[in-house]
């Protein structure tokens, strides 16, 4: 029995797209499913869009992704040989000939049989002419069958195909000698084994003559599956400028990738009513019979819940490690990783949703001077404030061992002390002028893993900001 073989093929224009990357995910995890193989094939024969800096984001997001592939990263561009060898043989066997009709001439035949009410393919003009490789400028085309039909069951969608005579002899070999998409493509797939081609819905009209080359090439056509299109909400197509589409977008949002994988095997795909995949889930579930035909929307209420999911899940060490670039591009200096840090990762699972939103309120902890958000120092840091927190100053400089349990009735007694005051009236102040912001986690845990030093000093610092601006 042939072993399963499916490849990812991005053209390398820019960043990795989403949709993209779910095609590359749902590849990757069928191979997995089926024991076959995952390969990555670079299709860069468009040289004035192709960039080795694009081919490397491509790549970046795979790796993000950890989506392991088995061959490659194979470059279409240095099959160019390879490609000419089988054009030549089209051409020897008469399967394909050369037409010298120019794009003019055409585009005038072309509007012609449309003002008289006709549906324009290729006429044939060339076609019994037979003009040798001494013709000058010309392209070459596939000699299609006028009749009958290049179908095929599709994995996704069931029966579906093209008539024959709805395509004509298309072109195969542009007038530069270099090869059109369909012809290399199909030769790529064929020579690799690729023996299940899964894609997006917008290659659709691209098979029926893709099967027709490998019809030409007396070669077995894969298996193919179109997949449906992700879409912004209400339907609408997605946005380059509207809408975040790219993969290191959401990296650099510090959404985790196991939080991303999940988003994107769920827009189109389901098993059941389960809503959380691991890598090893999707690698053991997956397939095709259970992937939806219309097109699937990109919910990113979704993604969040996801995310904030596996922030909750993650292991400590592993969290604060993968938070440290985050928090170090917002403090703009090295942090290291430290028991207290990671106190407080424990304590800030529950209400992030990206390693970017822990960071922004992490960033307390490890900041060398801390700024009071103004909105927040204009409500809470006023005068009537001052002996409050003097009065908490004193008793917190005094306390130990430094820990929330000694901290809270700290509190209380303070409270008491100062007629009897609701927390908020404490609290608040004391979150300001130790985190530089109305919100944080519990204050009692919070002050715990700041440690006595920066706590009692920053509660200073607050009564000196409130008596001298």
């Amino acid at each position: 029995m042939t072993a399963l073989r499916t490849r990812f093929a991005p053209s390398p224009t820019g960043f990795l797209h989403i949709g993209g990357a779910r095609t590359a995910l749902f590849n990757w995890a069928f191979a997995r499913r089926h024991g076959g193989a995952f390969v990555l094939r670079i299709e860069d024969t468009d040289r004035e869009r192709s960039t080795r800096e694009a081919e490397q984001a491509v790549i970046e997001g795979l790796e993000w992704l950890e989506l392991d592939w088995d061959e490659g990263p194979h470059r279409q561009s240095e099959r160019a040989e390879r490609h000419a060898e089988v054009v030549d043989k089209l051409l020897t066997e008469d399967r394909a000939y050369r037409c010298v009709c120019s794009r003019d001439e055409l585009e005038e035949r072309k509007q012609a049989t449309i003002a008289a009410g006709g549906k324009w393919t290729y006429d044939g003009r060339c076609r019994d002419t037979a003009p040798g490789p001494d013709a000058g400028p010309h392209t070459v085309r596939l000699r299609l069958p006028p009749e009958g039909r290049l179908g095929w069951d599709d994995g996704v969608f069931g029966p579906s195909g093209q008539d024959a005579s709805e395509i004509g002899d298309a072109i195969i070999r542009r007038s530069d000698g270099q090869p059109l998409f369909h012809l290399a493509v199909t030769v790529d797939d064929l020579d690799m084994g690729i023996n299940h081609v899964i894609r997006g819905a917008d290659h659709v009209n691209n098979t029926p003559l893709q099967i027709a080359i490998y019809r030409a090439l007396d070669a077995e056509p894969p298996r193919f599956a179109h997949v449906p299109l992700i879409v912004a909400a209400g339907g609408k197509k997605l946005s380059k400028r509207l809408d975040a589409v790219s993969v290191q977008h959401y990296r650099d949002q510090g959404y985790l990738p196991d939080a991303m994988r999940n988003w994107l095997v769920r827009i189109g795909w389901s098993h059941g009513d389960r809503e959380l995949f691991s890598r090893d889930d999707i690698a053991g579930l997956f397939d095709l019979d259970t992937v939806h035909r219309s097109s699937a929307q990109a919910d990113p209420d979704k993604l969040a819940w996801l995310s904030q999911h596996y922030l909750k899940e993650m292991p400590r060490e592993e969290l604060v490690g993968a938070l440290l670039p985050f928090l170090e591009q917002r403090v703009h200096h090295p942090v290291t990783a430290t028991p207290e840090l990671g106190g407080l990762v424990d304590l800030l699972r529950e209400r992030s949703k990206t390693l970017e939103e822990m960071a922004e309120r992490a960033a307390f902890l490890v900041v060398e001077n801390l700024a009071y958000d103004e909105k927040a120092a204009g409500k809470h840091l006023k005068p009537a404030a001052e002996p409050i927190l003097e009065d908490l100053h004193d008793r917190l400089a005094a306390l130990e061992p430094w820990n929330a349990a000694g901290i809270e009735p700290i509190f209380e007694a303070v409270r008491e002390a100062q007629g009897g005051i609701g927390m908020g009236k404490l609290a608040q102040p004391v979150r300001v002028a130790v985190t530089g912001s109305s919100a944080s986690p519990g204050i009692f845990e919070t002050l715990e893993v700041l440690g006595k030093q920066k706590s009692v000093s920053r509660i200073a610092e607050a009564i000196h900001f409130i008596r001298h601006g």
